[in-house]
C-alpha cells in the first residue's frame, strides 16, 4: 500500500520573494506618508499610483508558486492560476523555468526557475556550482513532481482549471480608476 499524501508542498523564488516584499514595504512607507501629509487630490493620484506599483511588485514577484497537493499541481503564475490534476501531467522539465507538459501543452511556471549565472556556470564546465545552487533546487520539484504524479495519477480525476487572479486583477483596476478620477479633481 502506498502512503497517501496529505499535506501540500509549496515552491516558489526565495529572492522574488523578498525582493517583492522590500518593495512593498517602502511603498507601504511612501503610502503612510502620503495619509499623513498630503490629503490632497494630488495625494490621491501618487498614492493611487504608488498602490499600482505595490501589486505590480506583488504580482510579478511575490504570487507566483507552484504548490503539490493531494488533488493536483496548483500552478500560480503572474494573473493566472492552473490546477492540474496529477493524471493530466504527462511530464516536467526544466529550462529557464518549471514547464510542465500536458496533453493541451505546456504551463510554464514562474514560481521555480533557474539563476542564470547558475547556467552559465553549467555550461562553461569552468568553476563548480555551490552545492546548493538553482539547478540542484529546481531538479528536485521537478523529480517531486514526478514523484506525485507516479503515486496519485491513478486515483486522481477532474480536468484542468484555469482561472484569473481575480483579487489582484481587481486591486490593479480600482487604483487605476482612482488615480484617472485623481487626475481630472487636481
Amino acid at each position: 500500500m502506498k502512503p497517501k499524501v496529505t499535506e501540500n508542498e509549496q515552491y516558489l523564488s526565495s529572492s522574488n520573494r523578498i525582493t517583492g516584499v522590500v518593495v512593498m514595504v517602502i511603498g507601504l512607507a511612501g503610502l503612510a506618508d502620503i495619509v499623513l501629509e498630503w490629503r490632497t487630490a494630488g495625494g490621491l493620484l501618487v498614492g493611487s499610483l504608488i498602490g499600482i506599483l505595490m501589486v505590480v511588485a506583488y504580482v510579478g514577484l511575490v504570487r507566483p508558486s507552484v504548490t503539490l497537493r493531494p488533488d493536483g499541481l496548483l500552478i500560480r503564475n503572474h494573473v493566472r492560476d492552473h490546477h492540474v490534476p496529477w493524471h493530466k501531467i504527462e511530464d516536467a522539465d526544466v529550462t529557464d523555468i518549471l514547464r510542465v507538459h500536458t496533453a493541451g501543452g505546456k504551463i510554464r511556471c514562474p514560481g521555480v526557475q533557474l539563476v542564470m549565472k547558475d547556467l552559465r556556470k553549467s555550461r562553461v564546465g569552468g568553476r563548480k556550482l555551490a552545492a546548493e545552487n538553482s539547478i540542484s533546487r529546481a531538479e528536485f520539484v521537478v523529480d517531486r513532481i514526478d514523484n506525485h504524479r507516479e503515486r496519485l495519477a491513478a486515483t486522481a480525476e477532474g480536468e484542468i482549471v484555469t482561472s484569473w487572479a481575480l483579487p489582484e486583477l481587481i486591486t490593479l483596476g480600482v487604483l487605476a480608476v482612482l488615480a484617472v478620477v485623481a487626475q481630472f479633481l487636481r
